[in-house]
């Protein structure tokens, strides 16, 4: 019997083949060229440059997220269309903030596409938005104060 019940985690390089499966699933901000982001750029992140999470259902990674840790930044956060609106991305988003915060970054940031549903999203999730440029946007969050 399946639970259905999302189960979240640190990523491994194990869980690359379905974190890159679920990023190019996506309709919005989808890759013009997907041999640009490579198995080991995935590796990077998650074994010096960052670290990610996955969010799995019934065994199968459905959502992913990724830290930089080198920028205080979110490089990626993607969830396969057949499970969004699931509260999936908040969760994600929710653990690579508080890591991200536990890093000593007193700021995060991302960019992402203008006028996309992650733009709204990262809105209404308390981001402070500022034009990046023609098509994107930057959102950064400051550290919550105590």
């Amino acid at each position: 019997m399946r639970s259905s019940v999302p189960v979240f985690r640190r990523a491994t390089a194990a869980d690359i083949p379905q974190m890159s499966r679920v990023r190019l699933s996506v309709f919005e901000n989808r890759l013009r060229d997907p041999a640009r982001v490579t198995p080991r750029m995935y590796e990077d992140f998650l074994e010096k440059d960052g670290r990610g999470w996955i969010a799995q259902v019934d065994g199968v990674t459905v959502a992913f997220s990724y830290a930089n840790r080198l920028d205080g930044s979110i490089w990626a956060l993607f969830v396969d269309p057949a499970h969004e609106g699931k509260g999936l991305a908040k969760a994600l988003l929710g653990l690579v903030t508080a890591w991200l915060f536990e890093q000593g970054f007193a700021e995060i940031t991302l960019d992402t596409g203008a006028g996309t549903r992650a733009d709204l999203f990262y809105a209404r999730q308390g981001w402070t938005r500022d034009d990046a440029g023609a098509a994107d946007v930057r959102y950064t969050l400051a550290r919550p104060i105590p």
